[in-house]
């Protein structure tokens, strides 16, 4: 690297099929228990519209009902994760929008929606960023899934964890209670917690929330 020459993001050097083999590791298991989740958080809410926030291939977008949304935007960092969800999902052709972009940029503008899921996104732009990407799509409900560990480790142990070694440049860590108290201090409040445990003792947690004068 030359002197003066911008690294690229974290994440737009991780090669997609590395990430999803290690999240579908019999001891890791995370891609098929976030499907899981995603199925529920689609359908959990009067929605029209949703954003997807860290949305890579675009696992989960197979739960999504062309007949009920009428937008679906994938915001990711990394094109070629974006690239590969459109062309998996074909049938959401019309439905399905993408939007690459660093959500830690000040100049980045967002659509609003209904729904903002972000599912194990948070952990790498942190309290003050998720806050500001949140305050600019205005949804009336956020869904968000944020990984417990029981040990020092964010990053499992897998074949694949050295393709993840710069991924300590930007996470953050995360507790339940700072980010209900850092959605809170921006007019949302908890309404719904769950939690289900991963083969390798760490814990998914989705936590959802929504601004009170919402509420349907």
């Amino acid at each position: 690297m030359k002197y003066g020459e911008r690294r690229n993001h974290p994440w737009q050097d991780i090669d997609l099929r590395d990430y999803e083999n290690h999240m579908c590791l019999d001891d890791v298991q995370q891609l098929p228990k976030l499907n899981e989740i995603m199925k529920e958080q689609f359908i959990a809410y009067p929605a029209k519209t949703v954003m997807i926030l860290g949305v890579a291939g675009g696992n989960g977008l197979e739960h999504i009902d062309p007949h009920i949304f009428d937008k679906v935007y994938g915001i990711d960092i990394n094109s070629d994760y974006l690239a590969e969800s459109v062309k998996r999902y074909p049938q959401l052709l019309g439905t399905y929008e993408t939007i690459c972009c660093d959500l830690s940029e000040a100049d980045v503008i967002l659509p609003e929606t209904d729904l903002l899921i972000a599912d194990l996104l948070i952990e790498y732009i942190g309290y003050d960023c998720f806050q500001n990407t949140v305050k600019q799509v205005k949804p009336s409900y956020v869904s968000c899934v944020i990984q417990i560990n029981s040990d020092a480790a964010f990053v499992s142990a897998s074949p694949f964890r050295h393709v993840f070694d710069r991924l300590d440049e930007i996470h953050h860590s995360l507790t339940e209670h700072s980010l209900s108290e850092a959605m809170h201090a921006i007019g949302y409040h908890q309404r719904l917690r769950s939690e289900l445990a991963l083969p390798n003792g760490k814990k998914l947690v989705r936590l959802d929330f929504m601004r009170p004068h919402k509420e349907k």
